[in-house]
C-alpha cells in the first residue's frame, strides 16, 4: 500500500476523515476486552485470512477502447494526468506505457469522474524485487480515495486484503489471476460512487466490481469507506466527481491503455407522463366468459382464470400473471407492458386472444 504516507494523509485530511481504531474495544466498567469488529469480521492485513487460489486467464491484451470512452492514456503522453500539486505528471513515458518514478508522487487524472467503467492495463517490474507489499506495489484509486490494489502477486505471499485486485484492507479478491512480472495484465472496474444526503450523511456506500484479466474477483462489494493502511476511515461527504489517481509506491510499475466510460445513475426517471390506462370493473359472470384454455398454432397454452374479482393468466409456462381489465377487448398485465387483446364474437364471447409485448405478437384460439 503506502510508502509516501505524508501525501496520502494530506489527501485524507482534505476530506476531513477521522480515525476509527481497528484495535480491541474495551468494555467500559467490566474490564473485559471485546473482539475488534470490522464489516468482514477480520482485522485488516491479517495474514491468517485465507488467500484465494491461483486462476490462469487467457484474456488477450490490449483491449480496444469503445467509441464512447474517455481515453486517459494511449501511450503518446501524460497530458490527461497531473501531479498532486497540479503540475505536470513526473512519470516516465516510453514504448507506449507510463512508469511510476520513485518519489514522484501519485498522478491524478485531469478529468473528474463519479460512476465509471474503468479499463487499465499494468505490468509489475522485472526483475521481481522485494517480498510481500514491497514487490511491484502501486494502486488504482477511484475518486482518489478507494483503492484497488496493484501488486506483483505471482508467487508472492502477503496478506489477502492487500494482494493484487484487493479492495485494499477490506476485500481480498475471489481469485488470484496474477500473471508473472513483466507480463501485461488488466483491471476492468465497475464503480458506483457513494451517495450522500444534503446534510452530509451517508445515503449509500460505494460499490465496486473488478475483473482481473477477465476473471471476476470483486462482485459488487460494498466499500466501507476510504481505504488506507493500518486505518479504517469512515465516509465523509465529498463531491460527486473526483479525479482517479495512480500510486507511486516506490516500485517502477507500468501502465498503458487507460480508458473510462461514464455510467448513468443507478436509476432512471419514470415516464414523463402517466401512460397508465384506466381499469374497469366487470361482473364475475362476465369475467368468467374469458376463463379457460387457449392454444396457439404451435399448441402452446394460454390459461385464463378468475380468483374472486382478480384475473390471472398462465402464458406458455409463466403462471400467475395478474391481469388488469381495461375494456371488454383489452386486458393489461399489472407488472409488465404486455397486454391481451381478445377477439369477441357477436354474442360478446371470447373466441381468441392475442398477446402483444414489445413487437412480438402471439395469437391463440379458445378451446371449447
Amino acid at each position: 500500500m503506502v510508502s509516501n504516507m505524508t501525501k496520502r494523509d494530506i489527501r485524507i485530511r482534505l476530506i476531513k476523515t477521522t480515525l476509527l481504531s481497528l484495535g480491541s474495544l474495551i468494555a467500559l466498567g467490566s474490564g473485559l476486552t471485546a473482539r475488534a469488529q470490522t464489516p468482514a469480521g477480520w482485522k485488516a492485513h491479517d495474514m491468517n485470512r485465507a488467500r484465494p487460489k491461483m486462476v490462469t486467464s487467457s484474456l488477450q491484451l490490449p483491449v480496444a477502447a469503445p467509441a464512447d470512452a474517455v481515453v486517459l492514456f494511449d501511450g503518446s503522453g501524460v497530458s490527461q494526468w497531473r501531479s498532486e500539486d497540479g503540475g505536470p505528471a513526473k512519470w516516465i513515458v516510453k514504448d507506449g506505457y507510463m512508469e511510476s518514478v520513485r518519489g514522484s508522487g501519485y498522478v491524478f487524472s485531469r478529468p473528474a469522474f463519479g460512476d465509471v467503467q474503468l479499463h487499465i492495463e499494468w505490468a509489475a517490474p522485472v526483475p521481481a524485487e522485494g517480498i510481500g507489499q514491497g514487490r511491484g506495489n502501486s494502486g488504482v484509486f477511484l475518486m482518489g480515495l478507494y483503492e484497488v490494489q496493484v501488486l506483483d502477486s505471482h508467487d508472492n505471499i502477503t496478506y489477502a486484503d492487500g494482494q493484487a485486485a484487493a479492495v485494499y484492507g477490506q476485500y481480498p479478491p475471489l481469485a488470484n489471476a496474477s500473471r508473472p512480472p513483466g507480463e501485461w495484465q488488466s483491471y476492468d472496474i465497475v464503480f458506483r460512487r457513494p451517495r450522500f444526503q444534503r446534510d452530509g450523511g451517508l445515503e449509500k456506500p460505494a460499490r465496486v466490481s473488478v475483473f482481473h484479466n477477465g476473471i471476476l474477483v470483486q462482485d459488487n462489494v460494498e466499500i466501507w469507506g476510504p481505504t488506507s493502511w493500518l486505518k479504517h476511515h469512515p465516509y465523509e461527504s465529498h463531491p460527486d466527481r473526483l479525479p482517479l489517481s495512480l500510486q507511486d509506491h516506490g516500485n517502477p510499475v507500468r501502465y498503458r491503455n487507460i480508458w473510462v466510460r461514464d455510467l448513468p445513475e443507478w436509476t432512471s426517471p419514470g415516464p414523463s407522463e402517466d401512460t397508465t390506462k384506466p381499469v374497469i370493473t366487470l361482473a364475475p359472470e362476465v369475467l368468467d366468459r374469458y376463463t379457460g384454455e387457449y392454444r396457439d398454432d404451435q399448441n402452446r397454452r394460454f390459461i385464463i382464470r378468475r380468483e374472486d374479482s382478480r384475473m390471472y393468466a398462465q402464458i406458455f409456462s409463466r403462471p400467475n400473471l395478474e391481469l388488469l381489465v381495461h375494456s371488454k377487448q383489452e386486458f393489461g398485465m399489472r407488472w409488465t407492458a404486455g397486454r391481451l387483446a381478445f377477439d369477441l364474437n357477436s354474442d360478446g364471447e371470447p373466441v381468441g386472444v392475442k398477446l402483444l409485448v414489445g413487437r412480438a405478437e402471439f395469437s391463440a384460439k379458445k378451446i371449447k
